[in-house]
């Protein structure tokens, strides 16, 4: 396996929000992790990537752990997150906020792979010398994406990504998670949108209360009626 997470332990103070998680993605594969609000998603990603401390378990990638190395490292490594909301920087223009997405990486490179992100995303280079603030929702969420994609990242983690956007960039989202996914990149999806996510996957984790509640293959969590009633269809009703 490309990334092995076992016996994952989050706390804040009293709230026991990641409970003994054990949980893998295969090289080149999509995994989801389902489950309602507050079930532990975020957190979950957060502490895999190093955002949040963990009190206790193993988070090993490509066979080494990394549960003791800071976020930097973690992304040196191949580790990415987009996390939920997109978080970029509205202050700096489109092409300081890619360009913070290479901070890990040195040489001469990083300009040619910035100029692969604008002819990847058209409307981000339109505006490249505008600030984030004026991009739409949809256009956001690519800028995110970019400024992950220039870290080179062998995993790619993305935290609700369709999330306040349109059907129709939904679907150019997904179709997007799909092209990267087919150039070799491992994804490790939170995603509200069930339906979507478990076309899109290969196997998928159901997570309430911060517990693996439930997990298979992507088709067997979409056929188990049990799931659907219980953690999934709340979701998709909301």
């Amino acid at each position: 396996m490309q990334l092995e997470v076992a016996g994952l332990d989050v706390r804040y103070g009293a709230n026991h929000a990641v409970r003994s998680v054990d949980l893998s993605v295969a090289p080149g594969e999509i995994v989801t992790v389902l489950g309602a609000n507050g079930a532990g998603k975020s957190t979950l990603l957060r502490a895999i990537a190093g955002a949040t401390p963990i009190s206790g378990g193993t988070i090993t990638f490509e066979g080494k752990q990394v549960q003791s190395r800071n976020t930097a490292t973690r992304v040196k490594s191949g580790i990415s997150l987009v996390p939920e909301g997109r978080q970029i920087f509205v202050s700096l223009t489109v092409e300081e906020n890619l360009l913070m997405g290479a901070y890990t990486q040195t040489g001469a490179t990083t300009h040619r792979d910035v100029e692969r992100i604008f002819q990847r995303f058209p409307n981000l280079a339109a505006r490249r010398h505008s600030a984030a603030s004026v991009l739409s929702g949809g256009e956001q969420q690519m800028l995110a994406i970019g400024r992950a994609m220039l870290a080179r990242p062998k995993l790619m983690m993305l935290d609700e990504p369709s999330l306040g956007l349109s059907p129709i960039l939904v679907e150019q989202l997904f179709e997007l998670i799909a092209e990267l996914n087919s150039n070799g990149l491992s994804i490790l999806l939170v995603e509200q949108n069930t339906h979507m996510a478990l076309q899109m996957a290969s196997r998928g984790y159901v997570l309430e209360l911060g517990e693996v509640k439930a997990e298979g293959t992507a088709q067997q969590l979409a056929d188990d009626p049990r799931l659907a009633e219980a953690y999934l269809g709340a979701q998709d009703a909301a």
